[in-house]
C-alpha cells in the first residue's frame, strides 16, 4: 500500500512542479492547427470515397 501512495505523491509532485503547461494562447493556437488539419484530412478522405464510388459504379455498369 505504501508503494501506491508514493506513486501518487510523486506523480502529483511531477505534474505540479516539473511539467511545463502551455499558455492559454499556445493552447488556442494548437487547437486551431488540429481543427484545420482535421477538416483538411476529412475532405481528402471524402473526396477519395466519392471518386472511388464513381469509378466503381461505372465499372459495375459494364457487367
Amino acid at each position: 500500500m505504501n508503494k501506491i501512495r508514493t506513486y501518487f505523491q510523486e506523480s502529483y509532485h511531477e505534474l505540479v512542479h516539473k511539467v511545463s503547461w502551455p499558455t492559454w494562447q499556445e493552447l488556442q493556437s494548437s487547437t486551431m492547427i488540429v481543427l484545420v488539419a482535421t477538416v483538411i484530412i476529412t475532405l481528402i478522405v471524402w473526396g477519395m470515397d466519392a471518386l472511388s464510388n464513381v469509378v466503381l459504379t461505372q465499372y459495375y455498369k459494364l457487367f
